[in-house]
């Protein structure tokens, strides 16, 4: 007897005549919720390996800022030149002479310091072109220049281009020599102190001044207050003995260069001509002149010290920094 078997069908035997629905029911086939949720399992996967990616990179970028941060502090830029090469070291004062600034005494201290330790150098130039600023910062780089000169026995010259006046001639009478441009202004040899007084304006106001203090003279020099004439004298003798040092810097300075007149410490300036014939400059000339003609050494290098980018970028960087905990600061509410 031939008997003919049920074909194959894969479904359970106990539900021959199931249909593909009740088999998904069952278990025996995965059904579309299962299928969503795996897509869903898979996509929250991917993003939390991309934001972790995202991470490690920003992680390892600001490392990278930071360490060339470093770097670039620890090998501040000096001049690249083979020290047995014969140069001439220049060192640019231009600008304010103030605590800060690009022709601060610590800026300029430092490029000296290098350019006089460099035995490939012949002299050091001092190029010039500043209006003054703080006698405190002249007086610095002045005591430095006769040290280094006395120290490494190398000739200073000071290069004037369109202004040499007060600190910055302060600077300039330490040189061995002066060097000018015959439209050059030089001199300025005095010491100001200056301000403002509202007295007046604040009685036509009708406004009054409330100043309490402790110590007889805290609020000397305040504006809104009247100028006593004890005040004005105490500053007068204070600028005199500042001028006086400045005078005795100039004298120690120039020597017998100068030809002295009652116009010369007054605080007039004049051009590189007339500073000539006065003894306040040697002669006329600019860089190249001094470095071909005077030094013997046309090869200029330049010793100036500025930031570099990485320097800019900290101090950037510090100063977002500060105003950002200033305000985190003001955020907090105040104790009454």
């Amino acid at each position: 007897m031939n008997e003919s078997l049920p074909p194959e069908t894969g479904l359970p035997e106990s539900a021959p005549g199931a249909t593909r629905a009740e088999a998904e029911r069952a278990g025996a086939v995965p059904g579309w919720e299962r299928a969503t949720l795996e897509k869903l399992v898979f996509a929250t996967l991917t993003e939390q390996r991309a934001a972790r990616r995202w991470r490690i990179a920003r992680s390892l970028l600001w490392l990278a800022f930071f360490v060339f941060l470093l770097w670039a502090l620890m090998h501040r830029g000096s001049p690249s030149t083979d020290k047995s090469s014969p140069h001439t070291a220049v060192i640019e004062i231009k600008g304010e002479i103030a605590s800060g600034s690009d022709a601060s005494a610590e800026a300029v201290v430092a490029g000296m310091r290098t350019a006089f330790e460099d035995s490939g150098a012949q002299a050091v130039v001092l190029l010039i072109n500043s209006p003054g600023g703080s006698p405190v910062q002249a007086g610095i780089i002045n005591d430095e220049i006769r040290r280094l000169r006395a120290k490494y026995k190398k000739p200073v010259y000071a290069v004037v281009e369109e202004s040499c006046a007060s600190a910055a001639y302060y600077i300039a009478a330490a040189t061995d020599r002066i060097f000018v441009d015959k439209a050059s202004i030089v001199g300025s040899i005095g010491v100001l102190m200056d301000g403002f007084g509202f007295t007046g304006l604040m009685e036509k106001l009708g406004v009054e001044r409330r100043l309490m203090t402790a110590g007889e003279n805290k609020g000397f020099l305040d504006p809104f207050s009247p100028q006593t004439e004890k005040h004005r004298l105490f500053a007068q003798s204070m600028l005199d003995q500042v001028h006086k040092q400045f005078i005795d810097a100039v004298k120690a300075g120039r020597g017998k260069r100068l030809k002295e007149t009652p116009e010369l410490f007054s605080g007039l300036f004049w051009t590189g001509q007339q500073a000539v014939e006065m003894g306040l400059a040697d002669q006329l000339g600019n860089l190249d002149f001094v470095a071909r003609e005077v030094v013997k050494a046309e090869e200029l290098v330049d010793y100036t010290r500025r930031d570099n980018v990485a320097e800019r970028l900290a101090k950037k960087f510090g100063a977002a920094m500060g105003e950002g905990a200033m305000h985190a600061l003001k955020a907090i509410p105040a104790l009454r």
